[in-house]
């Protein structure tokens, strides 16, 4: 068989005379001012609005930036041994371009639609000095895909530019949102609170609101990526339980798109309060939160405190109404803890209906002699007391807030 041999496919451009590809080079970059220039002119008439950027000595930074990719490109043409290839990109110049776009919130589709303005201006000088000195058609078509690639090269340039700008101005919003927050969750604010908080606001363009609720989140795990509550939702996470401020709490489709925003994450979010009172908000989802962890709220969601009022209310002063209990539940001490607890359900039941016993033993499921029993009971263990308005209420109080813990009926010693 005969020996497998490699066949390399030549370059159009390789075969061009040597002389010629000189001669190529030295016009097309005796043209490249001009065609810097005529460039720069087509750019701003096409895109007028596009700010003008001068260098250190008075010349638009964009005729610098596409004069000197013109001329690395030729002096690639003339010193290239092979096909045409793709030149190194001039490095600086078309990335700062890239980072302007981004610091001033743009998008990079304009620049890029300029870049290719400019391939184009470029090739039909090109192909006009090609055809003066009779440069074969295949060899300008390899020079027009070496262009397209050198426009790459610039592009790649761009976007890191653009890349670098963008994370550096989310970087530095989230340092002055964070600012913000702190001012904003103050315990005590100063005096000129007010103008500061103002001031800060306006920098990361944050519209103040009329109310704010604040809310207490809890990582589904350790690297959890940031939820995407949207814009207009301050949110810090710095700290070990992310924190977030809703303002508006109450506006239409505002909880249903927190819902979807936070599908995963749990947490709370505090009641709306006046944008002064943040602090006050704050606080009532870090106990709901603390509530959650023992299991006295349900965890694997982010509640909202307004549908958790009585937990909240109830089971926050817990050395309060454990003493109240102590003194309002003193007659059943001398109870066993089921018979206890039986009495507790039926006290809290008629506490809640003041109904008669067919009315509680309906609540209760059992039967209305039964009621009856323990009713006969109660009067006895508390007597004339019962009928106290104060007393039922601080009855009620307590044997509510039991019911919450899943200790009915139970009295701390």
């Amino acid at each position: 068989m005969p020996a497998s041999r490699t066949v390399t496919a030549r370059s159009a451009w390789q075969e061009v005379p040597r002389h010629q590809v000189r001669r190529f080079a030295e016009i097309a970059m005796a043209e490249a001012p001009a065609l810097a220039e005529r460039i720069m002119s087509e750019i701003q008439r096409e895109y007028p609005h596009l700010p003008v950027v001068l260098d250190d000595s008075g010349e638009p930074m964009a005729l610098v930036g596409i004069r000197r990719a013109i001329e690395v490109f030729v002096q690639h043409l003339a010193h290239a041994d092979g096909s045409v290839g793709r030149p190194t990109v001039p490095a600086g110049v078309f990335q700062d371009f890239g980072r302007g776009e981004g610091l001033h919130g743009r998008s990079l589709d304009s620049l890029q639609a300029i870049y290719r303005m400019g391939v184009r201006l470029a090739w039909r000088c090109f192909a006009d000095i090609g055809q003066r000195l009779d440069i074969p058609a295949p060899a300008m078509y390899e020079l027009v895909d070496a262009g397209y690639e050198y426009l790459d090269g610039l592009v790649d340039q761009s976007v890191r530019g653009y890349a670098e700008a963008a994370a550096r101005q989310a970087g530095e919003r989230l340092r002055l949102q964070s600012r913000l927050m702190e001012l904003l969750l103050a315990e005590h604010h100063r005096g000129d609170a007010a103008d500061a908080l103002a001031e800060r606001a306006a920098r990361i363009g944050w519209p103040l609101p009329a109310k704010v609720a604040v809310g207490v989140l809890v990582r589904p795990a350790r690297e959890a990526v940031a939820p995407a509550v949207g814009q207009g939702v301050l949110l810090d996470m710095e700290y070990e339980r992310p924190r977030m401020v809703v303002p508006e709490p109450d506006a239409a489709g505002r909880r249903d798109l927190l819902h979807r925003a936070l599908t995963g994450w749990s947490g709370a979010i505090g009641p709306p309060v006046p944008l002064a009172d943040a602090a006050k908000s704050l606080r009532w989802a870090e106990a709901a939160v603390r509530l959650m962890r023992r299991k006295l709220l349900p965890a694997g969601e982010v509640l909202f405190c307004t549908e958790h009022t009585e937990a909240l209310v109830l089971l926050q002063p817990e050395e309060l109404i454990d003493d109240l209990a102590l003194r309002c539940l003193a007659p059943l001490t001398h109870c066993g803890p089921t018979h206890a607890r039986r009495l507790a359900e039926t006290l809290l039941a008629w506490l809640q209906t003041r109904g008669g016993a067919p009315e509680v033993a309906a609540r209760l499921g059992v039967h209305p002699q039964t009621v009856r029993y323990r009713l006969r009971q109660i009067r006895e263990l508390w007597g004339d007391e019962i009928d106290d308005p104060d007393r039922r209420f601080e009855l009620e109080l307590v044997l509510r807030a039991q019911r919450l813990r899943g200790t009915l009926g139970g009295v701390r010693r």
